[in-house]
């Protein structure tokens, strides 16, 4: 930590210099500006200070505006900052006759939108950064409602997947020790199994059986991106109440064989698309089997948040066992006849291996988004588990079930390209029976 801790107060000095530049008196007149004004005064300021200084000033006019005023601004950035489509033709067509660096230079920034030379110049601010994720949020709120705003979002997702990429991430360890106010987000981030006071958080954290590690950004360092808390055991779980349960018995780390990834979060809505997880879930894993040489398994414990949707979608015949659990569930959504629990354990596995396996969607991949992540991600569809989640989201989202996804690191790259290139979903035998 020590060592993290020097690293990230070089790079915080680094890219706080803008904030110290010799401060420039401009006369205080803008605090009647629109957000599009403001964005011109940035666009048009020549120097490096000069528009670091507007930049601020137009970041903190966002901060304090209201929605309606963002949404003018979203349509302002759409009508007015795009790339001028004459200039990019004229580019192109040039090029097309004569490939030469300066006719390659022409189009490559004529293909650059102003609003992009916006962002990047919001960007260089101290906090930039941390304001244009809160854009982007408020951004995708505005476009569903109103889709033309797309072309906005598209500059905005495309300057993300640069500047998040791998290289400018930090993966911290999560303990009883991190300061409160992470831990604090760590509470509120949480997004598959709530945490409900300190003390759960306590019990997640503190016990030499559990970790949480999270990804950082080096301009973002107390905002996590996403964070994954671990269950060291000597078994794979089918339920989350026994990974979760205050009376569990504790087992010492060295002693364990298998970490449970149980919950993964991300935590910047701004950031949606832009995938952190994979990157995550396998440098965990790698550092895990350096430190605790024991483990032998590295698997998920996850959640089926498609399933009750398109069971309630699905075209079964009336004779069908989908039929027959459909009625069960609507007459029965707590599961609380005992007579009916045992047509459920024998019909509730067999269809969700067949939407976890055959149901696609429109692009060929499997339906549910947490399959789709982490088949993605090079792991094996491993167990499907009756009554792994028995909570009201649980029961709500996916009957109860629960499933573990496992990560063979020998094999993790094999099943990443068999997805990748073949779409291809890789089951354990005890899945592909229920097929």
């Amino acid at each position: 930590m020590a060592g993290f801790s020097l690293f990230q107060d070089v790079m915080s000095s680094v890219m706080s210099h803008a904030a110290r530049l010799p401060s420039l008196r401009f006369k205080q007149d803008d605090g009647a500006l629109s957000l599009d004004e403001h964005a011109e005064r940035v666009l048009s300021a020549r120097g490096e200070a000069s528009a670091l200084l507007h930049a601020e000033r137009m970041l903190k006019a966002y901060h304090h505006s209201e929605m309606a005023e963002r949404i003018a601004f979203f349509h302002a950035l759409l009508d007015n900052y795009c790339i001028d489509a004459a200039q990019v033709a004229a580019a192109a067509q040039q090029y097309a006759s004569d490939q030469s660096s300066t006719h390659y230079s022409e189009l490559f920034n004529a293909l650059k939108s102003r609003r992009v030379r916006l962002f990047r110049r919001l960007n260089a601010t101290r906090r930039g950064i941390v304001y244009l994720v809160g854009m982007r949020a408020d951004l995708m709120k505005a476009i569903r409602a109103e889709p033309k705003l797309k072309p906005v979002d598209i500059d905005l997702n495309q300057l993300f997947r640069q500047w998040f990429n791998r290289g400018f991430l930090v993966m911290r360890p999560i303990d009883w020790t991190t300061p409160a106010h992470i831990l604090e987000k760590i509470i509120a981030y949480e997004a598959v199994h709530e945490i409900g006071s300190w003390d759960e958080l306590r019990m997640r954290l503190a016990p030499p059986d559990r970790r949480c590690f999270a990804f950082f950004h080096l301009s973002m360092e107390d905002e996590p991106l996403i964070f994954v808390e671990v269950a060291l055991t000597n078994h794979i779980p089918a339920a989350i109440d026994k990974v979760l349960s205050s009376e569990r018995e504790t087992l010492q780390a060295e002693d364990a064989t298998a970490a449970i990834f149980y919950s993964i979060s991300n935590c910047q809505a701004g950031l949606a698309g832009i995938s952190f997880g994979n990157f995550l879930i396998k440098q965990v894993a790698g550092d895990l089997k350096l430190a605790l040489p024991n483990l032998k398994d590295f698997v998920t414990l996850s959640p089926v948040p498609g399933f009750m949707k398109w069971l309630g979608q699905a075209e079964f015949a009336e004779e069908s066992a989908g039929q027959k659990v459909t009625d069960i569930l609507v007459a029965d959504p707590m599961l609380a006849q005992e007579e009916s629990r045992a047509e459920l354990e024998k019909d509730l596995p067999a269809l969700a291996a067949q939407y976890l396996v055959k149901e696609k969607n429109s692009v060929g991949l499997p339906r549910d988004p947490v399959a789709r992540f982490h088949l993605g991600n090079g792991a094996r569809l491993e167990r499907i588990n009756y009554l792994g989640d028995t909570s009201a989201r649980g029961l709500q989202q996916a009957a109860g079930l629960m499933v573990n996804y496992y990560y063979d690191l020998d094999k993790v790259e094999q099943y990443h390209e068999a997805f990748a290139e073949q779409k291809q979903v890789t089951a354990a035998k005890g899945v592909l029976k229920y097929l």
